[in-house]
C-alpha cells in the first residue's frame, strides 16, 4: 500500500527517459497555489483569550465605525439621507414593501434595498437618516476587520494588519462618497473581495466571513464579475470543496443578479448605452485614481499648483518608484500580489469609467470628485501593496529596515491625519430631521392620505401615510 502510494504521488512515469516524469502541469499548479498562501498558524489561545479577542475585535468595530461617522463636516452623517438611500431604496421600501429583487440602474443592489426595507418597515422615518449611517459605518469598519484578518496570508505582522484595515476605514476620498451610507456600502466588501478571494482561512467562521462579504458585493455591485479571473485561478490551484466558500458566495450573489439584469433588458432600463473611448477611461484612471491615491487634499493643492495633468504626473511618479522599490526587492509573493492588485483595480476602474460615460464630463471640485467610489478599490489595493512590500521587507532583512515601516506609516498617515475630516457634496441634501418631522406632522392632519416625500436629484413622489411609520 505504501509503494502504491509513493507511485501515485510520483505520478505516470514516460518510458525511455530514464524514470523521469513531465514535471510542467506541476510545475504550474505550485505557481498558481503560491498566489493563495497559508497563513502561519496561529499560538495556541490561553484560557479565556478568545473571549477576550472577541472583545477587542468587536471594540474595534464600534471605534472603526464611530470614527467613520465623524468624518464628514457640515451636516452630520447622521443626519443626511445620501443619494439613492432615500430617492430609491426608501421609498420603494414605503411604497413596494419587501420587492427586494428588481434592478436599478441595470442591475440589482440587493444589500442597499435590504438596509432601505428594514429603515421603512421597522424604524420611524425620523431614524431613517441615522439607521443608515450607523450601518454603512457598521458595515465599513466590519470589512476593515476583515481584512486585518484576510490578508494573514501576504501580511504576517499584526501591526501592519493593522495598517491595512485602518486603509480601508480611514480611507481619503471616502468622505466624499461611500462613507456612512446604505447605498454605497457594497463598495468596502468589493474592496474586501480581493483579499476574500486570496485568503486560505482554516476555521469554518473565516470561511463563513469570505462567503458573506463575496455574497454581499456581488449580489450588490454587478461589477464584482472582474474577479472572475482570479476566482478560476483559485479553483484550478485549489481543487479541494472547503477551499471554496467564497467563490460559493460570489456565485450565489451573481445568481441573484442575472435574472435582474436580464429583466432591465425587458424593461428597456438596461445601464448600458454610449460608451467612453479607451482614451477617456484611461485618463478617468489616472485622474480618479492615480492622483487621489496619496490623499484628496494632498491632490487639490497639487492641481492648484501644477495643473490637472501635472499633478496626475507627481503623484504617477512617486508611485512608479514606491512600486518599483517594492517589485525589486520584494520576493515573488509581493511581486505577484502587486500584479494581481494593480490588475484588479485597474480594469475595474477602466470598465466602470467605459459604461457610465457620464462621469467622464463632469468636473472634479474642492468638495466633489465623479464617481469616488469607482476608486475605492484601486485606492485601497494600491495602499495594501505598499503595506506587503514593507511587511515582506522587514521580515526577510531584519529589524534595522524600519525606515521603510517609518515611511510607510508616514505616507499612509498623511492622507489619513488631514483627510479625516471634511465637508463634500454630501450636504447639498440638506438636513434630514427637520424634513422628516415636516412629513410626520402633515401625516397626523391627514393620517389616510398621501404625502410627498422629495427624493436624492430633485424627484418627488406619493407615499401613503399609512406606511410611514412615526
Amino acid at each position: 500500500m505504501a509503494d502504491n502510494a509513493m507511485l501515485l504521488e510520483a505520478g505516470p512515469q514516460r518510458p525511455g527517459l530514464g524514470g523521469k516524469r513531465p514535471d510542467g502541469a506541476v510545475k504550474w499548479r505550485e505557481r498558481l497555489v503560491a498566489l493563495f498562501p497559508e497563513a502561519a498558524g496561529p499560538a495556541g489561545w490561553r484560557p479565556g483569550w478568545r473571549a477576550v479577542s472577541l472583545v477587542v475585535q468587536v471594540a474595534a468595530v464600534c471605534a472603526g465605525a464611530g470614527a467613520m461617522l465623524l468624518r464628514v463636516a457640515g451636516i452630520p452623517t447622521w443626519d443626511v439621507t445620501y443619494a439613492e438611500d432615500n430617492g430609491v431604496f426608501l421609498v420603494d421600501g414605503l411604497v413596494r414593501p419587501w420587492h427586494l429583487l428588481v434592478p436599478y440602474s441595470g442591475y440589482l443592489e440587493l444589500g442597499p434595498r435590504v438596509i432601505g426595507q428594514f429603515v421603512a418597515s421597522f424604524l420611524p422615518i425620523v431614524d431613517a437618516s441615522p439607521a443608515y449611517a450607523i450601518t454603512g459605518a457598521l458595515i465599513g469598519s466590519a470589512t476593515g476587520l476583515f481584512l486585518y484578518h484576510a490578508s494573514e496570508g501576504y501580511i504576517r505582522a499584526r501591526w501592519a494588519r493593522v495598517l491595512l484595515g485602518a486603509a480601508l476605514v480611514l480611507l481619503p476620498i471616502a468622505p466624499i462618497d461611500i462613507i456612512a451610507s446604505g447605498v454605497d456600502s457594497p463598495w468596502y466588501a468589493m474592496a474586501a473581495l480581493c483579499f476574500a478571494v486570496l485568503w486560505r482561512p482554516r476555521s469554518w467562521p473565516g470561511m463563513l466571513a469570505a462567503g458573506l462579504v463575496a455574497c454581499y458585493a456581488s449580489s450588490s455591485e454587478i461589477i464584482a464579475f472582474v474577479y472572475a479571473p482570479l476566482l478560476l485561478v483559485r479553483l484550478l490551484a485549489l481543487p479541494r470543496v472547503r477551499e471554496h466558500a467564497v467563490t460559493a458566495g460570489w456565485l450565489l450573489g451573481l445568481a441573484l443578479q442575472v435574472p435582474v439584469v436580464v429583466l432591465s433588458y425587458v424593461q428597456h432600463t438596461q445601464r448600458l448605452g454610449t460608451l467612453a473611448t479607451p482614451g477617456q477611461a484611461l485618463a478617468f484612471y489616472c485622474h480618479n485614481v492615480i492622483l487621489r491615491a496619496l490623499g484628496w487634499h494632498l491632490s487639490v493643492w497639487l492641481q492648484s499648483a501644477a495643473g490637472y495633468n501635472g499633478a496626475t504626473v507627481i503623484v504617477g511618479a512617486i508611485l512608479a518608484l514606491a512600486l518599483g522599490w517594492a517589485i525589486v526587492t520584494g520576493d515573488r509573493l509581493v511581486r505577484l500580489f502587486i500584479v494581481v492588485a494593480l490588475l484588479t483595480g485597474f480594469a475595474q476602474t477602466v470598465f466602470d469609467a467605459t459604461i457610465a460615460q457620464y462621469v467622464i464630463f463632469q468636473t472634479p471640485t474642492a468638495d466633489f470628485m465623479p464617481a469616488a467610489r469607482y476608486s475605492t478599490i484601486p485606492v485601497v489595493l494600491i495602499a495594501a501593496s505598499g503595506i506587503v512590500a514593507v511587511d515582506s521587507y522587514i521580515r526577510r532583512r531584519g529589524p534595522r529596515p524600519l525606515v521603510a515601516a517609518c515611511v510607510l506609516a508616514c505616507v499612509l498617515g498623511f492622507g489619513w491625519v488631514t483627510d479625516f475630516r471634511y465637508a463634500t457634496q454630501r450636504a447639498h441634501a440638506g438636513h434630514w430631521l427637520p424634513y422628516a418631522q415636516g412629513l410626520v406632522t402633515a401625516c397626523t392632519q391627514h393620517p389616510t392620505g398621501d404625502v410627498t416625500l422629495k427624493a436624492w436629484g430633485g424627484h418627488y413622489y406619493a407615499v401613503p401615510c399609512p406606511r410611514i411609520r412615526r
